[in-house]
């Protein structure tokens, strides 16, 4: 079975012009943007505007991202962009009542938030998946509520005690390597109190 060509290759060649890398792009990805849009909500024809903007946005960039292998996080971000945009710009236009008040627009933001949060999770979740089996066990074990105690996590990995400290380090610092958060952080501000919140302050 031949290997996926890397989307570096599919983005310079689609820089040098060719139509076959762009379609390509366009197919690997298509479900990845059109995910973004349709947690959004939009109405089929505000999702259809944006995501067209999407693909138009990337032909205007394509030249200038500076790390192909980040254009996933490109794109969902700049789905979700352009996908609240066109939330806010409703929402200005949404009606009034009578007694001259808006109507409650507060769901409408929190469902970027909602997402935006969904999007780092399934960042952290990939990110977790890159990890040695070692490691990641650990590092789920110290997240159980109530706390494991080092003695309890000795026992059940067959480690001693004095090494979980250490290995945790070198867990945290494969994570922050991992390719899926290094393309997140590239392309996407992390809020405090986000899903990478628990391993990465």
């Amino acid at each position: 079975m031949p290997q996926p060509i890397e989307v570096e290759q599919l983005v310079e060649a689609a820089r040098d012009g060719d139509s076959a890398a762009w379609n390509a792009l366009v197919d690997r990805y298509l479900p990845l943007v059109t995910a973004v849009i349709r947690r959004l909500r939009l109405s089929p024809a505000d999702a259809d505007d944006v995501n067209q903007t999407v693909w138009l946005r990337l032909v205007e960039h394509l030249d200038g991202l500076r790390e192909p292998r980040a254009l996933p996080g490109w794109l969902a971000t700049t789905a979700r962009h352009e996908g609240l945009r066109v939330i806010k710009r409703r929402a200005r236009d949404l009606p009034t009542d009578p007694a001259g008040h808006t109507f409650d627009t507060a769901e409408v933001f929190d469902m970027g938030e909602s997402l935006e949060e969904d999007l780092r999770a399934a960042a952290l979740r990939e990110a977790m998946g890159e990890l040695s089996e070692k490691h990641r066990e650990l590092l789920l074990m110290l997240l159980v509520d109530p706390p494991l105690s080092y003695d309890d996590i000795s026992a059940r990995l067959g480690i001693p005690r004095g090494s979980i400290g250490p290995t945790r380090a070198r867990a945290l610092a494969q994570l922050r390597r991992s390719r899926a958060l290094r393309d997140w952080a590239d392309n996407t501000p992390v809020r405090e109190g986000g899903a990478f919140d628990v391993f990465l302050d």
